[in-house]
């Protein structure tokens, strides 16, 4: 099992692990916020019935009232009737019954006036008799129509009344409660946000726990009031003189919180855990590149000693008259050597990139590749060798770039087959095709067989494609991939320059 399988493998037993990790905790959240939400409901089942109830002892208050008021209008009746009976009284027993019960009225104000409004008498009040009805008095006692009593000759008098003053402050307590209810019912609902509306379910008489501003939105309103009634059936409550109000109310804030809070967890955990991966592989590329670099460095370095006593032991056969053809593929060696050093001592460094014939380079590699591989392998380039196409190039890193590329295609054949280089020159860019008629290469190791170690041979490091990818995406900022591979048919690799 190679070392990026049981990567994959450690990868993949990690991500299951942080998942159930993360699922435990999202899992055990949501029973926490499903008890609060509970407890949140019952509190506000709780609060909506004591607005029924208070709701209903206020309507209960009113309609008290109204039988009070009813009772008193009847009692102003009696007092009328026995003010007519006094003009008609026969006996001085009728007479002083009937004025018994007219002063037995001990907290009903009443005027008694004559057809000219002239004040004839007064009763729990303080008015002088002789005055004129009017002004704010007679407004105050306008609220009920005056009884009309006729005595001698269709002479009239009239009994003007109002609510006495016992009933004027109950009266008083109703509309002080009333007014007040809106107002507890807004204070009393805690977090819970409340919007009481008229009969019509628009115009907005009162609301708590809602930003001000946002009522001024009709829209957001309106919206927010359907919604409301899609949680909880609005609550109605008719109330004396001032008609039916809906109450509209939704789950609190906190609640509503409570119920995003493991999405939001989620969502901070992926945060997080993205940034550590991010931070770990930018750390981890870190210290690969310082790896690289000092590796190459240190090869240029052990490589130039040698190297150099290899010049001079060439010079040495010349003069000792060594058959020139031998010394003339010695010294092909040699510089291949000094070139290969050159470019180990490159990495790391920023390579000078220079306009260069893509065209002749790839020719010169693949010219010095067919002299030192089987002569069953076919190289054919296009377009041909007397073309010219400039672009940006580190002469000698990229040499290596194709030369790594198609020892891997004579490796993958065998020894036998064919590599065809196909350059293409679009309007920003040159696309490099290299494609060989060896074993391929599975689909799942496109990716993985540049990554440093990865070899499919018995024998080697692995580090050819990875250099040759570092090269071309760092050094000259292209791209290389694989295009397309077969199993048993072959492999296309493809590079991408800027011109």
């Amino acid at each position: 099992m190679d070392i990026y399988l049981r990567k994959r493998r450690w990868k993949l037993f990690l991500f299951a692990f942080a998942l159930l990790i993360i699922s435990a905790s999202l899992y055990y959240t949501s029973i926490l916020v499903n008890e609060i939400r509970k407890d949140e409901r019952k509190n506000v089942e709780i609060w909506a019935d004591a607005i029924h109830q208070k709701a209903d002892l206020v309507n209960f208050t009113n309609d008290l009232f109204e039988q009070i008021k009813n009772e008193e209008r009847k009692r102003v009746s009696i007092v009328a009737e026995a003010q007519r009976r006094i003009f008609k009284a026969t006996s001085n027993e009728d007479l002083n019954f009937f004025l018994s019960i007219i002063g037995e009225n001990n907290t009903i104000p009443v005027i008694v006036t004559d057809e000219t409004g002239k004040v004839m008498n007064a009763r729990n009040i303080d008015i002088d008799p002789g005055k004129i009805l009017d002004g704010q008095v007679k407004q105050d006692f306008s609220v009920y129509p005056p009884i009309v009593v006729t005595y001698y000759l269709n002479k009239k008098i009239f009994l003007y009344y109002k609510d006495s003053n016992i009933f004027a402050q109950l009266k008083k307590g109703l509309d002080d409660l009333i007014r007040s209810f809106f107002s507890e019912v807004v204070l009393n609902s805690a977090s819970v946000p409340v919007i009481i509306t008229d009969s019509t379910g628009k115009f907005v008489y009162q609301s708590g726990n809602i930003p001000p501003e946002k009522l001024n939105d009709k829209v957001w309103v309106e919206k927010t009031l359907k919604s409301m009634a899609s949680q909880n059936t609005p609550i109605k409550v008719d109330l004396a003189d001032t008609g039916v109000h809906y109450i509209f109310y939704q789950d609190s804030f906190l609640l509503t919180q409570l119920k995003y809070y493991p999405i939001v967890q989620l969502g901070v955990i992926f945060v997080f855990l993205l940034i550590a991966y991010l931070l770990f592989s930018y750390a981890r590329k870190s210290e690969q590149n310082q790896v690289w670099v000092g590796m190459a460095k240190e090869t240029a370095h052990q490589l130039g000693t040698p190297l150099s006593s290899m010049v001079a032991w060439m010079e040495l056969l010349k003069l000792k008259g060594l058959d020139e053809e031998t010394v003339r593929e010695i010294e092909k060696d040699v510089q291949r050597l000094e070139t290969i050093t050159d470019r180990f001592s490159k990495i790391g460094s920023a390579a000078k990139l220079e306009k260069t014939n893509i065209v002749a380079v790839v020719y010169d590699t693949v010219g010095y590749i067919r002299s030192r591989i089987s002569a069953k392998v076919i190289f054919d380039i296009k377009p041909g060798p007397g073309q010219e196409i400039l672009i940006p190039l580190n002469l000698h890193l990229f040499e290596w770039v194709i030369e790594n590329i198609c020892k891997n295609a004579v490796d993958a054949m065998e020894g036998n087959g064919n590599v065809n280089i196909e350059i293409t020159d679009d309007v920003d860019h040159i696309h490099i095709d290299i494609t060989d008629t060896g074993k391929g290469i599975p689909k799942s190791r496109f990716k993985t067989i540049f990554r440093p170690g990865y070899t499919s041979k018995t024998r080697g490091w692995g580090l050819g494609l990875t250099l040759t990818k570092r090269i071309v995406e760092n050094y000259h900022s292209g791209k290389i991939f694989v295009k397309s591979s077969t199993i048993n048919k072959g492999t296309t690799f493809r590079i991408i320059l800027k011109k």
